[in-house]
């Protein structure tokens, strides 16, 4: 037993809520007044669940951790980790742990979460099912997808698709699985789940609605096999993941009888005081009004309003429930749901738009006399929820025709309402509960003038993070107000932007870094306009880029040419122009990948990648390849990767036009082309549109009459349609847009920003830019096209440049000061080639010299 000197508050719990309580007693000092304990059931403390996806997609443990260093030491704060309380003894006020720690408590708060729903469905115990809640159950579920091909989600709700999305970041052919006739049923009408299926049916994902689990079948050795439901469909799969919902961890309270909710959850007043006045419920587990609420922010909301209770704060909080409005990105996908948006208020009235060419649904909810904003729902485009959900929580009157609100702007229009409609009391950030005046205090006390200092000040998007965009547009705005310069600098070291410094270095002819920097900068330079330097100069005057003088500012991939992958190899991937190859030069690939013992696997893009190439093998292979005819597919910067075809009219009944041919001609003269960005293009034959030149930075439709063009499409994190720039072009025209619009592309936008990205944060969009590349508004398309030809006639293969230069190849080894490999690099055996052997697979090995790695 633990020797009483204050009164000892016992958190059970360190998840995001049981964590946030103690920072807020923390900030109060309320560890001068109590002795305050922790138990954590995991191994880890507490981390950010919100963005758990995260981690299959390169973000590690240390880095979701919400816990400063020696948190919990430097404030007195004893945490017990990997142990769970599994005993309360209200009579004598005793916690007991499943390791067999009493401790004796004043004040008992319970922030024990939930669980994961699994359905009584047979089998749901077999090998190969999982759920989806901590990082323990990501790390099982990623050791078993590495012997996995498919992958099943049952759940079509917010953690389902989720939950798809990192399945599907590790290669496996996914599926989701939903009750209900339509994904996140809790949050989206009929129009809403259409879309959103549509839209993540396209990223190749299989989803099956109105679908009830009867049986998971398994195989001969008990392992998952396939899934049979109610209306007699099967679904192979090797791996299934239940994300059906929650349900409030409540044990404990039914152990030693507080009050439960009928469905469970500790029943909670609004003090968040459970049945027994020295014990309070928070977040997850707790019920109140009948009402669980699974979402970050009212849960931070419950863990102030009991830390105001332990320190007799005067104007106390009180919960009183939480709007459940959220935002986030699925798969990609914006999609955003707020207040009342099923219409439920007695006579609201609905105003909706489908835009079924760019995949976007929007509707809003209003009362009765079209006066105030209820709620809404959004699909596709959600950039617009940050003001609509302030407008409907500060009751904000409507504008007269409230559809402006969804309604694309026309050129030059302005939005109804803006930041400076707000009040100061709007609340901006509802996970830290910070309002619009605060945030603007901190911009004009502190003088916070960028996002990162904003969140330091104010802790506002440090939570879900659905609240960055509208802080910054109040951070602009009061920076505006105040006069201050609103800054688009590159880095501390150029006091211009990337437009700019492309246009300093084009017109005076700048050469090197350094010059640049001599002339227009200061200091040494940094990891953000290096790259973005070397880029331009790339982008203008065509120079290899592992010149001594160049190759400081390369990143980890250009400074070996090469695509770094998980396990320090790296990847090889000549270029394939349109998709054709010969039988002799499919060969050649063969013998390489057999030489060098490489996977080999066919892209999306229409190449073949060689994978598992040591450093020091890549001038080898890049020797066999040049040798068979190939060039540097420059997979591994930014820059052209592949223009896609089908095979048009020289084979396929329905081609209106020869798509290979233009796509192999379109490939070689953009080939090596550096820009902000990488480009992906494609040539369809016809309107089926097999090469998918809808989803790319530049596409071509053959049509009866020759070609329509489409940009600034993107298939990416954030897939987007392609805009139509012209109809029925002939080649030469079509070269001669494409000319102009890469040019001024390359010419005005932002370092690592797609076409996408830049055609929607054109100033006129569209519009404009018919204007600029077809009737040559600036007067610069002779400009443009001149550098375009400046690049094509400079063009050289980085690695043929490279294989001929000694001094070049001296780099190419795993370490500076030895010739040995890396014996660190182990593979294994899968499906008849090698792959990346993982931890538990090898054993660790040290090199036999003292030796230092490259780079």
């Amino acid at each position: 037993m633990r020797a009483k000197r204050k009164p000892t508050v016992v958190v059970v719990g360190n998840g995001m809520v049981g964590h946030k309580f103690v920072e807020l007693m923390v900030k109060q000092d309320a560890t001068a007044t109590y002795e305050m304990i922790t138990f954590c059931e995991e191994s880890r403390l507490a981390y950010d669940r919100v963005n758990l996806s995260s981690y299959f997609s390169g973000n590690s443990a240390e880095a979701l951790s919400l816990v400063q260093p020696n948190f919990y030491d430097e404030n007195g704060i004893h945490v017990y980790i990997g142990d769970r309380v599994a005993q309360i003894d209200r009579t004598a006020k005793i916690v007991t742990s499943a390791n067999g720690v009493q401790i004796a408590y004043d004040k008992l708060v319970l922030a024990t979460g939930s669980y994961p729903f699994v359905p009584p469905i047979k089998g749901n115990d077999a090998p190969g099912t999982f759920v989806y809640r901590t990082l323990d159950d990501l790390d099982a579920i990623q050791a078993y997808a590495a012997h996995a091909q498919i992958g099943v989600v049952v759940g079509g709700g917010l953690l389902g698709l989720e939950c798809a999305n990192a399945l599907k970041n590790l290669g496996l052919t996914t599926h989701v699985v939903e009750f209900a006739p339509r994904l996140m049923p809790m949050q989206l009408d009929a129009i809403g789940g259409a879309v959103l299926r549509q839209k993540i049916e396209a990223l190749g994902v299989a989803v099956h609605t109105s679908k009830s689990t009867t049986e998971i079948v398994t195989d001969e050795h008990g392992r998952v096999e396939k899934m049979r439901f109610a209306d007699g469909s099967e679904l192979q799969t090797d791996l299934i993941v239940f994300s059906a919902g929650i349900r409030p961890r409540d044990e404990l309270a039914r152990q030693c009888q507080l009050a439960v909710g009928e469905r469970g959850g500790i029943v909670i007043d609004d003090r968040c005081c459970t049945s027994d006045p020295d014990i309070f419920a928070i977040g997850e587990c707790a019920v109140y009004e009948d009402r669980i609420f699974g979402l970050v922010a009212p849960g931070y909301h419950m863990a102030g309003v009991v830390a105001d209770q332990l320190c007799d704060v005067q104007s106390a909080n009180r919960f009183t429930g939480a709007d459940m409005s959220t935002k986030l990105k699925l798969l990609g996908i914006e999609v955003a749901s707020f207040g009342d948006a099923f219409a439920t208020t007695p006579a609201s009235k609905e105003v909706s738009l489908f835009d079924n060419l760019q995949g976007t649904y929007k509707k809003i909810v209003t009362d009765a006399s079209g006066k105030l904003l209820l709620g809404g729902i959004l699909v596709g485009d959600a950039s617009s929820y940050g003001m609509l959900y302030q407008m409907m929580a500060n009751e904000m009157a409507l504008p007269p025709h409230p559809e402006d609100l969804i309604l694309p702007p026309s050129r030059g229009e302005q939005k109804p309402l803006g930041i400076a409609a707000l009040p100061a009391t709007a609340k901006i950030c509802t996970c830290e509960n910070v309002s619009k005046q605060a945030i603007c205090n901190a911009i004009a006390d502190y003088q916070a003038t960028t996002i990162p200092q904003l969140k330091a000040c104010t802790k506002a998007g440090t939570g879900c993070g659905g609240c960055v965009p509208i802080l910054t547009d109040i951070l602009k705005a009061e920076m505006q107000r105040a006069g201050l310069k609103i800054t688009n600098h590159l880095c501390e070291h150029f006091p211009y932007s990337r437009q700019e410094l492309y246009h300093l270095v084009r017109v005076y002819q700048i050469q090197t870094f350094d010059d640049l920097l001599q002339q227009y900068g200061q200091g040494l330079g940094c990891e953000i306009c290096k790259p973005a330097v070397a880029s331009i100069l790339a982008s203008t005057n065509n120079d290899y880029i592992l010149k001594h003088e160049h190759l400081p500012l390369q990143d980890s991939n250009d400074h070996f040419l090469a695509n770094i992958q998980r396990d320090g190899t790296y990847s090889v991937v000549p270029r394939i122009p349109g998709g054709e190859i010969t039988p002799d030069k499919l060969i050649a690939i063969g013998q390489v990948a057999k030489e060098f013992d490489l996977y080999v696997k066919i892209t999306g893009g229409q190449r073949i990648d060689l994978f598992g190439a040591r450093v020091d093998q890549l001038p080898h292979i890049w020797a066999r390849l040049i040798n068979a005819g190939f060039e540097s597919g420059h997979a591994y910067g930014k820059a052209l990767r592949t223009v896609k075809s089908c095979v048009g009219s020289t084979w396929c009944r329905y081609g209106q036009q020869d798509s290979v041919a233009f796509a192999i001609q379109l490939e070689e003269r953009y080939k090596g082309l550096r820009a902000p960005h990488k480009i992906k293009a494609a040539v369809s034959g016809c309107t089926r549109e097999c090469a998918e030149a809808q989803g790319k930075d530049f596409g071509l439709i053959a049509t009866e009459k020759g070609y329509n063009l489409y940009v600034g499409g993107n298939g990416g994190m954030k897939p987007q349609h392609a805009m139509l720039l012209a109809e029925d072009l002939d080649e030469a025209t079509v070269i001669r847009y494409l000319d102009r619009f890469l040019m001024f592309y390359i010419r005005t936008a932002d370092r690592l920003q797609r076409t996408a990205t830049w055609l929607n944060h054109l100033e006129g969009g569209m519009d404009y830019l018919k204007e600029v590349i077809i009737a040559d508004s600036l007067g610069i398309c002779d400009e443009l096209e001149r550098d375009m030809a400046h690049l094509v006639a400079t063009y050289q293969c980085e690695w043929k440049t490279t294989i001929q230069n000694e001094d070049s190849l001296k780099r190419f080894r795993s370490f500076v000061n030895s010739p040995q490999v890396d014996p660190n690099i182990v593979f294994v055996e899968e499906r008849g080639q090698k792959r990346p052997a993982y931890t538990d697979e090898k054993p660790m090995l040290i090199p036999t010299e003292l030796v230092m790695p490259v780079g």
